[in-house]
């Protein structure tokens, strides 16, 4: 509208009131074509992308997490007419690759696969993460998330979630839960269950890898709080069997598997998560490209099929989303951590 202001301080004053008529008539059809294009337009003028762009994954090569990092680079490659290049960097809890791409120039060139792990656990347990999870980044979208599920041995007595709380209560520390080592999702999501439960739980802690399920599977831990990226190809194979599920509905993967809500603790809430981000300060017609094709990527049916057979539940959200989402998280398990003094291997 501001073309057609100056239009009428100039040029249009001199004209017949019929022909100025027409004339702001084509000027403001012309300024909606434009205002219309413009994202199309800004787009072009970056010329964004014109060479192959990189995905951090902080996991190693192989297991769910890689391979969902990787299906999303391919596909994100395939919308944004560039490769996308998987580079692997795991260790110190997820941080080592998100400092990386934390540090990267903001060009749109470097991206990263955020999760629960980089963005909401391990800034409180690691001193010296070498970023800040809230301030270092710009969201560009979450993929979906990865519900907890407690689990136990196929032949446990626990037939119920309220089972397990009832001989957790009834005989205090006779009730133990594994995890892959301090901090972990597992952890976590049992101490989170231990106090919205008032269960009185016994964490044991484990190096890593799955040692932990080995032992649930040997009957030596009473139950595991895993996620269902962890969880379903014993579940599928009849090797463990779930209690319930903490997701607000069912399972298709799962029907007859309650949800914790269902299970008489509608309170509790833990998944594990994945999302994109780019370094702070990136353009945000940059962000908002990668965020718009990583929409359509996410709900393809093609990409919905096989995130749903690595267990995780698609479900995009914006850049604007997730933002919002991630300082939520982060509040969230911070309370969690500090409350139960929750120190890293």
């Amino acid at each position: 509208m501001r073309h057609n202001q100056l239009g009428d301080r100039t040029t249009w004053g001199s004209l017949i009131a019929a022909t100025r008529v027409v004339l702001l008539a084509t000027a403001s059809a012309v300024t909606v074509t434009v205002t219309a294009l413009a994202p199309t337009a800004l787009w072009a003028q970056t010329d964004y992308p014109n060479r192959p762009v990189t995905l951090i994954v902080p996991y190693p090569p192989g297991g769910a997490n890689d391979a969902i990092g990787r299906l999303i680079g391919q596909k994100l490659g395939e919308a944004l007419g560039q490769p996308v290049i998987v580079d692997n960097k795991p260790g110190a809890g997820t941080t080592i690759g998100a400092a990386a791409a934390a540090k990267a120039a903001p060009d749109g060139y470097t991206i990263v696969l955020g999760s629960l792990a980089s963005h909401a656990v391990s800034p409180h347990l690691i001193a010296k993460t070498g970023y800040d999870a809230l301030q270092d980044f710009a969201p560009i979208g979450l993929i979906g998330v990865a519900p907890t599920v407690a689990t136990v041995n196929k032949e446990s007595s626990f037939t119920t979630l309220a089972s397990l709380v009832e001989a957790a209560k009834a005989k205090p520390g006779t009730v133990n839960y594994g995890s892959a080592g301090n901090g972990s999702p597992p952890h976590l999501a049992g101490e989170l269950f231990a106090q919205t439960s008032g269960a009185s739980l016994t964490h044991i802690p484990y190096k890593g890898g799955n040692a932990h399920t080995m032992d649930l599977m040997g009957g030596r831990l009473q139950v595991i709080f895993d996620t269902t990226t962890g969880a379903m190809p014993l579940l599928k194979g009849d090797k463990l069997r779930a209690l319930a599920v903490a997701s607000p509905t069912r399972l298709p993967e799962l029907p007859n598997v309650p949800t914790f809500a269902e299970s008489g603790y509608p309170g509790f809430e833990v998944n594990a998560w994945y999302a994109l981000y780019a370094p702070a300060k990136t353009p945000a017609t940059i962000v908002n490209r990668l965020s718009a094709d990583l929409g359509k990527v996410i709900r393809s049916p093609d990409v919905i099929e096989k995130l749903r057979g690595l267990a995780v539940r698609p479900n995009y959200g914006s850049a604007q989303e997730l933002a919002a989402f991630t300082a939520s998280e982060y509040a969230k398990y911070g309370k969690i951590i500090k409350t139960a003094n929750i120190k890293a291997d």
